[in-house]
């Protein structure tokens, strides 16, 4: 996976790196042991340890072995009571140790985004610190004060408050934008009315802001729609419904419908559809939950032709689309092979394009923008509604 800044970060530490398979000595060696594996999700929307508790198994000989405190971190995601549960027992039974005495047990998250995970690592909003311990959470608040380039705010508290804290971070941002879409659906029909002009406005209110207040696609990637399912999850667990959660979730899963009926509205039988962004953001050949991706999928399912480009994506894609669509290679050369076409991702490269280069295509191309970069109004058939409003996060 491509990261930004990461060969560049690599480089400048390098001589205070090393690498090994041996997850035993590597954690008898370090005075912290973060643990950074995937939770996958699991069928009824929960988080599953799988990777993790094996993991923990050897940490947990490595502290059993030594006089000295360790600091286990977990980073990654999981349920509320994970921490104090299970991944705390697995930890205490392979050590023969107490978390909290003997050493210490943190729940800390980062929030970060694939394309700026090193930017965003040391320049976090905020930072939670869920701890066994005062001494242990002092250790790490002192860890992140060191590391960090700005100065965040770093919560402290018990395990599952950190847990739920995590989860409710991201079901929070992904309300908000199925929020702003709703308003763009609103706008799209009603004359004079243009989404922008309302979510700019509302966002100098402190109460809402404006980060994430842009009318546009479903959300996608690897962390906000399964946070939103794991919210519901624990809302049954405990005889709840998280209804907000859920309502949030089916409608990010129309979004891809209401684009295929946009894009069907300005198609002609057996007009080629482009697509251009298959990343579910920019700055990275990640797809998953991708709108765009969806999008190919859902146009295929109609028997409309598509052709596509990404400009880190392509090949992620490949692996899911097969030869079911074309492969342009560069995004002008993906307008110019269709009369439809559909912007879902962002790229900044996108936003220099001009329709000088398309020449004598460009009056015959329909652009359906979601992001409403500039040059899409030099094209035919954008409005302040439908053009102005699809794509994914």
């Amino acid at each position: 996976m491509r990261e930004t800044n990461l060969a560049e970060t690599i480089r400048a530490g390098h001589a205070r790196l090393r690498a090994t398979t041996d997850i035993r000595q590597a954690a008898l060696e370090a005075e912290v042991i973060f643990v950074i594996v995937p939770t996958p999700s699991e069928p009824d929307g929960g988080f599953s340890l799988r990777h993790v508790l094996p993991a923990l198994d050897e940490v947990g000989k490595a502290i059993g072995a030594t006089a000295e405190r360790r600091v286990v971190v977990i980073t990654c995601t999981v349920m509320p009571g994970h921490t104090g549960g299970p991944i705390r027992e697995r930890l205490e039974a392979a050590s023969g140790k107490k978390a909290g005495t003997d050493f210490g047990l943190c729940y800390s998250p980062e929030f970060i985004a694939l394309g700026s995970v090193i930017h965003d690592f040391l320049n976090p909003d905020l930072i939670l610190v869920g701890e066994s311990d005062p001494h242990t959470g002092e250790l790490l608040e002192a860890f992140y004060k060191k590391v960090c380039e700005n100065d965040p705010v770093i919560a402290r508290m018990n395990f599952v408050n950190a847990e739920l804290s995590k989860l409710s971070v991201n079901t929070f941002v992904t309300t908000k934008i199925t929020f702003a879409n709703m308003l763009a659906h609103l706008c799209e029909q009603m004359p004079g009315a243009e989404v922008d002009v309302v979510t700019r406005a509302i966002g100098h209110d402190t109460r809402i802001g404006h980060k994430y207040l842009k009318g546009a696609a479903g959300y996608g990637g690897p962390c906000f729609p399964r946070d939103n399912l794991a919210i519901g999850r624990l809302a049954r667990e405990h005889g709840l419904t998280a209804a907000l959660a859920e309502a949030t979730d089916r409608a990010n899963r129309a979004e891809v419908n209401r684009l295929k009926e946009s894009v069907r509205a300005h198609c002609q039988p057996g007009a080629r559809v482009g697509i251009l962004g298959l990343a579910y953001k920019p700055d990275t050949e990640v797809i998953e939950e991708s709108q765009g991706v969806l999008l190919a999928e859902a146009l295929l399912e109609e028997g409309i032709a598509v052709v596509v480009y990404d400009p880190m994506a392509q090949e992620s894609a490949r692996a899911v689309l097969g030869d079911r669509v074309a492969y342009a290679g560069s995004a002008i050369d993906c307008l110019r092979e269709c009369q439809v076409a559909v912007l879902v991702t962002p790229w900044k490269e996108f936003g220099a394009l001009r329709a000088a280069a398309l020449g004598e295509h460009a009056p015959r191309l329909t652009l359906i923008d979601a992001w409403r970069l500039p040059f899409a109004s030099m094209f035919l058939g954008r409005h302040p509604g439908r053009s102005s409003r699809k794509c994914g996060r």
